[in-house]
């Protein structure tokens, strides 16, 4: 007897986060009201060079990409006056547990559930919960020349994104910023994993041209300007970025690309 009720209890709290999830998500992608993004700075290499430039941010800092994405959510037909309002939150002192590289499934579910423990302990910003929580590790462009690949968790509407800390990388920066909070609401890379080539037509922002390179623009979830068939460029700013169809449909914005 006391089995079976220990076994209710479960399913009943399972349930209860399940149905807090769903609700969590659906609102985030109805685009009914604003959805709140919170960005948590975080100091990866623990470097002077990066603390300063952590120090030296503030919320202004980000506001392209509210402004960038309420213009594409427009051109698209979504009447929320702001669609996106972005915060800046203290800098985090503790560092989040690492995607691993090339996971296998197993492996993939098991970083997820401690991202999102861990996102939970060091959810401390002021003010009200945001819909999605963007951590971002910040790395000093002058020791490393690459940083890992940034994630974004459309279960529990967490970013991890890593960048330069640097004002010069600052453009390019916001874009991955924008790229990972668009897979918190369900929007699906768009390039190919082993070359990061865009891939044609849906990771290019204008699929239709002839010839199709070079390109102008790049498709925000496809993250570079196709140039040629072999090349492309990582954007310098929001302004050469675009939210495809197949984007649009997949966040909320039309029925089908």
């Amino acid at each position: 007897m006391w089995r079976a009720l220990r076994i209710s209890v479960l399913l009943l709290v399972l349930a209860t986060v399940a149905l807090g999830t769903w609700r969590a998500q659906h609102r985030a992608t109805s685009w009914v009201n604003t959805l709140h993004v919170t960005i948590y700075p975080i100091n990866a290499d623990g470097r002077e060079a990066t603390a300063r430039h952590i120090a030296q941010l503030s919320a202004r800092d980000f506001e392209p990409i509210a402004d960038w994405l309420g213009a594409e959510a427009r051109r698209y037909g979504v009447t929320t006056l702001k669609p996106v309002a972005i915060t800046l939150a203290p800098p985090r002192t503790s560092l989040p547990p690492q995607a691993p590289r090339q996971p296998t499934a197993w492996q993939a579910i098991v970083w997820s559930l401690q991202m999102r423990y861990w996102a939970w302990r060091h959810d401390d910003a002021p003010g009200p919960r945001p819909d999605v929580r963007m951590f971002v590790q910040y790395h000093d462009p002058a020791v490393q020349s690459t940083v890992q690949h940034s994630v974004g968790l459309e279960k529990g509407l967490i970013g991890l994104a890593n960048v330069f800390a640097s004002r010069a990388d600052h453009g390019s920066s916001l874009m991955v910023i924008a790229h990972e909070m668009l897979h918190t609401v369900g929007a699906t890379d768009k390039y190919d994993p082993a070359t990061l080539m865009p891939r044609f037509p849906q990771g290019y922002a204008e699929p239709d041209r002839r010839p199709a390179t070079p390109q102008s623009q790049a498709e925000v979830m496809a993250g570079r300007i196709p140039l040629s068939p072999e090349h492309a460029a990582i954007p310098v700013s929001l302004r050469y970025v675009t939210v495809g169809p197949a984007t649009a449909a997949e966040i909320g914005w039309l029925r089908a690309p």
